[in-house]
């Protein structure tokens, strides 16, 4: 069982910058791939982001390259989620998501992973 606790949102105006993290349970969080979704009201869960637990590789949904990287740090149990140039339509309670033996292609899919954090809200102010 891997627990996942969010972390780092909040109200930001429109062109700032955020930093979601996400700390895991366990000792085994370096063989899991890590992902982030975002879910804004009234629509469906959204992939931001991934990355591999091995190689590290990593993946972004297409709004998102350019302006927000993913990392981890292993030994901190750690994802990340460094946002920049925030917009309004980046407005949404943000999860992160771990799995195994997820690959880049899967890690588009939230049915992929098997554990989930509770969110954590980003509002974007105009």
């Amino acid at each position: 069982q891997v627990q996942l606790v969010e972390s780092g949102g909040g109200l930001v105006q429109a062109g700032g910058n955020l930093r979601l993290s996400c700390t895991a349970s366990g000792r085994t969080f370096s063989t899991y791939s890590m992902g982030w979704f975002r879910q804004a009201p009234g629509k469906e869960r959204e992939f931001v982001a991934a990355i591999r637990g091995s190689s590290g590789r990593t993946v972004y949904g297409d709004s998102m390259k350019g302006r927000f990287t993913i990392s981890r740090d292993n030994s901190k149990n750690t994802v990340y989620l460094q946002m920049n140039s925030l917009k309004p339509e980046d407005t949404a309670v943000y999860y992160c998501a771990a799995g195994l033996l997820i690959t880049t292609t899967q890690a588009l899919g939230a049915h992929n992973y098997d554990y989930w954090g509770q969110g954590t809200q980003v509002t974007v102010s105009s």
